[in-house]
């Protein structure tokens, strides 16, 4: 989601000689250009510089540009000589050994460095004989986020000296039509505002900025040697249509989905500080007085937690309250008075955070759980895959995680899998004079939900970007892009579902909203976007999964030709030149103060690794406290139930199984860009072969992390089901064996009952959710069937509808099923070479329900008696044996511990009250 106010950045060009500071009496830059073409938010800059050496002697030249963080450079090129030296993207492997040798024989590398916030510096050089040229060409492509409803690009430069041909172009292109423009920064001011063009019509922007020498000089940080500032353009389309702006070209669809007009929903919002030593000075005074900023703005109609920790927790409150004036004055009072002290116990304050969301749950309401920290966890759970695991456990899709990383002494990657594990981002906070603007910067942007659980479909479609999205917020913007099935744009049909406020509503337009562009970079769009969700994806995953989405990604950058963290580029120089290897900063390396230039010397670079680490290649999350139902366990290996026969109306044969809440990361059946895929054994690398007289430079960006272990999946002697505790670290377990037909739900108030079919040891088979008496969605292993006024319909593809009071949203390995209150997620998951389903409650139902999915979670306590373990529950004391199960309620299965139990001890109840008929 990561919001603030996109921005696409442009920047330019730091020449100086290698080694030592530039004479600017030996070298001239005589022409510096930017170029940028941006249409459908996508952008793609070109930077030229053309430079003569005025020397009588050959002179190594060094060139240097800014590129945005969040950009993809895809070519560069040098023209020297007559010759053109292209770069060509690699595999990140293929250009590692020329690192390597370089360093090994004493040579200086390269560097792709932070500068700033939201800035990397590329740089390399090249040898110009006396009194010639040579040019440097950098293209590099960026998709526009919009942040606090408007998108921006930020152009900075600083050429080091006046250039007498400096030009920067911008040409913005936007077909749903722009409705506003403006330029700021500290290039617009003074006499350099008359340097500055601007045209606005319709559709279409120009911004022209030519500076004379003179002007070049008259800047607030501008002098003897021209420019130095950025120039940032603003801008937002129209949004005339509520299902948004659809774009489709020569196969491929791209949609901006942004719809205004909704109404605000209210949120719930649990902050958890980190009140530890580390936060000593000014980093906790920024933060007390960015709370009390934040807690200013809540609407009375939000219910807010405040939680403190160190090595123990602080409350405010133990329970979400009201945001009325004399609750947040009191909050305030306790932000005021917050004191540094102590350790770091992130994982009991997360799960602490966590209840109180799930313990009052509102209808109609968007939960919200905010982390701000600025350091490693050193009390309590200090194992991160451990506590990644325990927060999944606890928030079960049930509301998005925000890690707010203060500083550079926090384990970002850390924060950042955890986040993205739970459908949030982290952002970094850096220590700055600013640092409690930023904290209530990223605040503003989820400070107001407008739609939650919102599902994007699209009839005859494939390869899609991602399409669920746990949340909508005002100011922001969802994109999806993908392939229309054989162009066939007749039968592309987009509809988005989602939940607002009170009342599922859906997005569609039957006279068709889709407009055909000959825009070519539609596809480079949906390539950039696939890309950076796999990267992002390949951070939450594991084992085979993880390396199957990182081969994908890895193919994809290839074929775009995209230098990502899995590749390079590597740029063929004349001979004789150096070998240079350039190599993108990790997260977690800190940045250069602004208008410092680095040179990296032989052997003082390193490659920056991830700080996760796998340790025994199982997660052990505790449990969460919304009902939620496991899978396959532990125990008993290789027991088998007789398959009986029988049958019951609506329900057939056929496998299948499956668990609660679970996104299947990267499936089997993952759908990719349709060009050909990586075979096993295959590298994926591409060589690179040139002339004998040529040497290599590579461009490497650096993102090597340690594997971790995937998780270890167990046979189960039947079923094995999860029911979560109050209160307590250890769920209950129990089995269910053999082919039956189970009451999942029933709503006696709304007319709605869902029935699963059990297959003997994998999951459920057919599920069906009875709807307005005679109606239902059956909902099979590639196939779902909708009876509605006594019409019966299958569907095989991905698709959205409503059929009376249920919505229905299918898509590749899940449906969504919302029947007034209730929200049913069945899920496809594959375990042993078999597919399954599995239903996951999202919504609570009403009291009235009853079923195996309307189970609560029991209060039980531990009876030690000798080497036995009893639970009571209830006043009866229930023999049981710690187990385990697999609990696919997550993104990632985690290895639950657990009591094992009978079913009748378990649901309190007999099962054949939870059981239609055994088959």
């Amino acid at each position: 989601m990561e919001r603030t106010v996109v921005r696409v950045s442009i920047f330019g060009l730091l020449l100086a000689f290698g080694g030592a500071q530039p004479n600017k009496d030996d070298w001239e830059i005589y022409s510096f250009h930017i170029n940028s073409t941006v249409t459908t938010r996508y952008a793609t800059t070109v930077i030229t510089s053309r430079v003569v050496n005025r020397k009588d002697e050959s002179t190594e030249v060094e060139f240097h540009v800014r590129i945005p963080k969040n950009a993809f450079i895809s070519k560069f090129r040098m023209f020297m000589d007559d010759q053109v030296y292209d770069g060509e993207v690699k595999a990140k492997e293929a250009a590692q050994q020329q690192y390597t040798q370089a360093v090994s024989r004493g040579e200086s590398a390269g560097i792709v460095s932070s500068v700033g916030r939201t800035l990397e510096e590329f740089k390399t050089s090249v040898t110009v004989a006396p009194l010639k040229k040579v040019t440097f060409e950098l293209t590099y492509e960026e998709l526009f986020r919009r942040r606090l409803g408007k998108y921006e690009l930020q152009i900075f430069a600083r050429p080091m000296q006046p250039v007498k041909d400096f030009k920067v172009d911008v040409y913005i292109h936007e077909k749903a039509g722009i409705n506003y423009m403006d330029i700021k920064g500290g290039l617009s001011t003074n006499a350099l505002a008359n340097a500055i063009t601007k045209t606005l019509a319709d559709k279409q922007a120009w911004v022209y900025f030519y500076p004379t020498v003179d002007q070049q000089k008259t800047c607030d940080s501008c002098g003897e040697q021209g420019l130095n500032g950025d120039l940032v353009i603003v801008y937002d389309v129209n949004r005339h249509k509520s299902l948004g702006d659809i774009k489709r070209s020569k196969g491929y669809f791209v949609h901006h989905f942004a719809p205004s007009s909704l109404l605000r929903i209210p949120k719930n919002v649990v902050f958890v500080i980190d009140q530890s030593g580390s936060m000593h000075g000014r980093k906790m005074e920024q933060t007390r007085m960015a709370l009390l900023h934040i807690l200013s703005d809540l609407a009375e109609e939000d219910y807010f937690g405040l939680i403190t920790f160190d090595s123990n927790l602080f409350y405010w409150k133990r329970e979400l309250v009201q945001a009325n004036a004399d609750n947040v004055k009191s909050a305030k009072t306790f932000a005021s008075n917050i004191k540094d002290r102590g350790s770091t116990n992130i994982n009991t304050a997360l799960l602490e955070g966590s209840r109180m969301l799930n313990e009052q749950p509102r209808q109609g309401s968007a939960s919200i759980l905010i982390l701000l920290t600025d350091g490693d966890p050193t009390s309590g759970v200090t194992n991160l895959e451990q506590i990644q695991s325990n927060v999944r456990a606890a928030i079960q899709d049930k509301f998005p995680l925000y890690c707010l990383g203060f500083g550079f002494d926090v384990n970002f990657a850390f924060l950042e899998r955890m986040s993205l594990q739970n459908n949030g981002v982290a952002r970094r906070i850096y220590e700055d004079s600013d640092a409690d603007l930023q904290l209530k910067g990223f605040y503003d942007e989820v400070a107001n939900p407008l739609l939650t659980n919102v599902t994007m479909s699209y009839s005859s479609s494939a390869n899609l970007t991602q399409t669920k999205f746990s949340q909508y917020y005002n100011g922001s913007e969802i994109v999806v892009a993908g392939q229309i099935t054989d162009n066939d744009v007749e039968t592309f049909v987009p509809q988005v579902v989602a939940i607002s406020r009170n009342a599922s509503i859906v997005f569609s337009d039957a006279n068709g909203t889709t407009e055909s562009t000959d825009d070519s970079n539609l596809q480079r769009v949906w390539a950039y976007l696939t890309v950076k969700q796999l990267l992002d994806k390949e951070l939450q995953l594991s084992g085979v999964e993880k390396e199957k989405v990182k081969s994908e990604a890895l193919r994809l950058s290839l074929k775009y030709g995209f230098v990502t963290p899995l590749t390079s580029m590597v740029v063929t120089k004349p001979s004789e030149e150096t070998t240079e290897v350039l190599h993108k900063p990790s997260e977690d390396t800190p940045p250069l103060p602004r208008g410092t230039s680095l040179v990296m010397r032989p052997g003082i670079l390193s490659k920056g690794q991830s700080r996760m680490t796998s340790r025994g290649g199982h997660f052990f999350p505790q449990a969460g406290a919304f009902p939620g139902f496991g899978g396959s366990a532990s125990a008993h290996p290789g027991l088998k139930v007789k398959q009986q026969a029988g049958a019951i109306p609506g329900f057939g044969g056929s496998a299948s199984g499956n668990y609660p809440n679970l996104h299947l990361p990267a499936h089997p059946g993952f759908k990719g860009d349709p060009g050909s895929r990586g075979l096993p054994g295959s590298s994926g690398r591409r060589d690179v072969a040139g002339p004998p007289i040529l040497q290599d430079l590579a461009i490497d960006y650096d993102y090597d992390s340690p594997p971790i272990a995937p998780t270890t999946l167990s046979v189960a002697p039947g079923v094995r089901f999860l029911l979560q505790a109050e209160n307590q670290s250890l769920p209950l377990c129990f089995d269910i064996a053999g082919r039956t037909i189970l009451r999942l739900l029933h709503l006696p108030n709304a007319g709605v009952s869902v029935n699963g079919e059990l297959d003997e040891d994998q999951g459920f088979i057919k599920i069906i959710v009875h709807f307005d008496t005679d109606n239902f969605v059956a909902v099979e292993l590639g196939a779902v069937t909708v009876k509605y006024e006594q019409k019966l319909t299958r569907y095989t593809g991905d698709t959205a509808l409503v059929a009376g009071s249920v919505a229905v949203s299918i898509r590749h390995m899940e449906v969504d099923i919302t029947a007034g209150q209730t929200r049913l997620l069945i899920l496809v998951h594959g375990k042993n070479g078999k597919d399954f389903l599995w239903p996951a409650l999202r919504q609570q139902p009403s009291d009235d329900a009853v079923g195996i999915l309307a189970q609560k979670a029991v209060v039980y306590e531990e009876v030690h008696q000798g080497p036995y373990t009893k639970l009571k529950m209830k006043d009866q004391e229930i023999s049981v044996s710690r187990s385990s199960a697999v609990d696919f309620g997550m993104n990632l299965p985690a290895t639950l511990a657990c009591w094992l139990m009978s079913p009748e001890s378990a649901l309190r109840a007999p099962l054949s009250d939870f059981t239609l008929k055994v088959l």
